[in-house]
């Protein structure tokens, strides 16, 4: 079941974060690592986000988007595979009219999750949003 997330969800949602970046982000420097954690809640503060709840109504993965991009997806490491970034890929394009998402370059499987759903690069930036050396892929849907 996909709802709005509340600030009192905030705190499982970096668990979240951190299990699903440390399972696909090993580019990442140990001190970057904690920069974009400690980031997280401001990150949040600019995003409408969106969560995912189980059966037994655990948070397993969220969702943020702004206008018509997708500015963060991410699952519990344990839960990957299951389906639930897919359901909330398509409640993002389907609901909400997310078209647009930047994930890093060294985010392979993040990639092929989205090229898989059909979205095309369409841009290349060389530096992340926080001017970091993490280059960002521009991909949009059509």
């Amino acid at each position: 079941m996909v709802s709005s997330a509340v600030e009192k969800d905030y705190p499982v949602l970096i668990d979240i974060w951190e299990s699903a970046v440390k399972a696909t982000h090993d580019f990442l420097s140990d001190e970057d690592f904690e920069f974009y954690k400690s980031h997280i809640p401001i990150y949040f503060e600019h995003v409408s986000l969106y969560i995912y709840r189980n059966e037994k109504n655990e948070i397993k993965g969220f969702l943020g988007i702004s206008d018509d991009s997708i500015e963060m997806l991410f699952v519990d490491n344990e839960s990957r595979g299951t389906g639930i970034g897919r359901l909330l890929l398509d409640n993002a394009i389907n609901k909400l009219n997310a078209r647009k998402v930047d994930v890093n370059e060294q985010n392979t499987q993040a990639l092929k999750f989205y090229y898989h759903f059909g979205f095309k690069e369409v841009g290349r930036d060389e530096y992340d949003g926080e001017g970091k050396g993490y280059p960002i892929l521009h991909l949009e849907k059509s």
